[in-house]
């Protein structure tokens, strides 16, 4: 009898999955989606506009990546060992949401001890900004590590990962329309609207992602682990084992680089748009909210040939810096302007600080 179970359960998890639990799973990874697409384009720009040196503000940034770094590593190793992964999902989505509105929401030793040094405020958002990642690499670990574990069909894995990645596309649509909305309505006079500007932002963010993870806690079953690939409980395999397969440095240096790419491209985009270019701050959230609209039009129409994706990128490639030489050129008024309203924020914070 408990062998029939047994292979009843194993059936059950080669077969399809239903729709719904593919939309369920890919909701689950919202939050982080939505809170790492603000943190890469404006926390360096929110910690700058309030005051922080560039050195301040990467060390915040190098902290959060730091501390990543290790915990990527730890919460694998936990939730390989004890499993639990909504478990783990949900402690993860907790700090994520209290350090994310922690860091947007002002210092918060800063407000403890009745003090705004800038050592204090670095510490401070360096403190949060680890926190953060901790609880963002916890969600994203036991986040990708269910799909080998809700289904052994090889489709319904596929089906899997591409519905979490569109759900990324929609988090990051969601943030730049959140922060166009923001920008358009509310103007930063003060140091003090800056503040409210990006808190509006962090607290929206925190809301849409926790709305989906709710939906994915309630929706998606806890899945068994040490799920082999033919229903069978695998034995470990040691870590040193991976550094002797080449595939595992193939995949590692094309997801290292194209990740590089794309967080060091958002993260500077915003300073080019506003303290280069001179535009509103709005402009950078709708330049993005549109671009990331008619490419992935254009991704959806194109043929999935090589030579089309040669051309696209081409293309796209032509675009960009045509866009770049039509919008470099300011003048020294726009320049001069800017410089003094930046002096005007800083002395005002220092009033507010005295």
């Amino acid at each position: 009898m408990m062998g029939n179970s047994i292979e009843d359960d194993d059936d059950s998890f080669n077969k399809p999955l239903g729709r719904r639990s593919v939309i369920y799973y890919g909701m689950g990874h919202m939050l982080n989606d939505i809170t790492a697409a603000c943190w890469f384009t404006y926390l360096l720009l929110f910690l700058t506009d309030i005051g922080l040196s560039p050195r301040d503000a990467a060390m915040v940034m190098l902290s959060g990546q730091v501390a990543d770094g290790f915990t990527t590593i730890l919460a694998g190793e936990l939730i390989d060992r004890f499993g639990h992964f909504k478990i783990w999902h949900a402690a993860g989505s907790v700090l994520v949401a209290v350090s994310f509105s922690s860091v947007f929401g002002g210092c918060v030793p800063c407000k403890i001890f009745g003090t705004s040094s800038s050592t204090l405020e670095t510490v401070g958002y360096s403190l949060f900004a680890a926190i953060f990642n901790v609880g963002w690499a916890a969600t994203q670990v036991s986040h990708m590590s269910m799909v080998n574990c809700i289904t052994l069909n090889s489709t319904s894995r596929v089906v899997l990962t591409s519905c979490r990645n569109a759900f990324t596309m929609i988090a990051n649509l969601s943030l730049y329309a959140v922060a166009l909305i923001v920008f358009a309505v509310t103007k930063a006079n003060t140091y003090a609207d800056v503040e409210n500007q990006y808190r509006w932002i962090a607290y929206s963010s925190i809301f849409v992602g926790c709305c989906f993870v709710g939906i994915f806690l309630f929706g998606t079953k806890e899945p068994r682990s040490r799920v082999g690939a033919q229903g069978n409980f695998h034995v470990r395999i040691a870590w040193a084992y991976w550094f002797k397969r080449v595939l595992y440095y193939e995949v590692a240096i094309v997801y290292v680089l194209t990740r590089l790419i794309v967080n060091v491209s958002q993260a500077y985009l915003a300073f080019y748009v506003i303290n280069d270019l001179r535009m509103a701050q709005s402009a950078k959230a709708l330049g993005v909210y549109k671009g990331s609209n008619n490419q992935e039009q254009k991704l959806q129409e194109s043929k999935k040939s090589r030579k089309d994706g040669k051309d696209w990128f081409s293309k796209a490639a032509n675009q960009s810096i045509n866009v770049l030489k039509k919008n470099s050129f300011k003048s020294d008024m726009d320049l001069s302007l800017s410089s003094k309203h930046r002096l005007f924020l800083s002395l005002q914070r220092h009033h507010n600080k005295q």
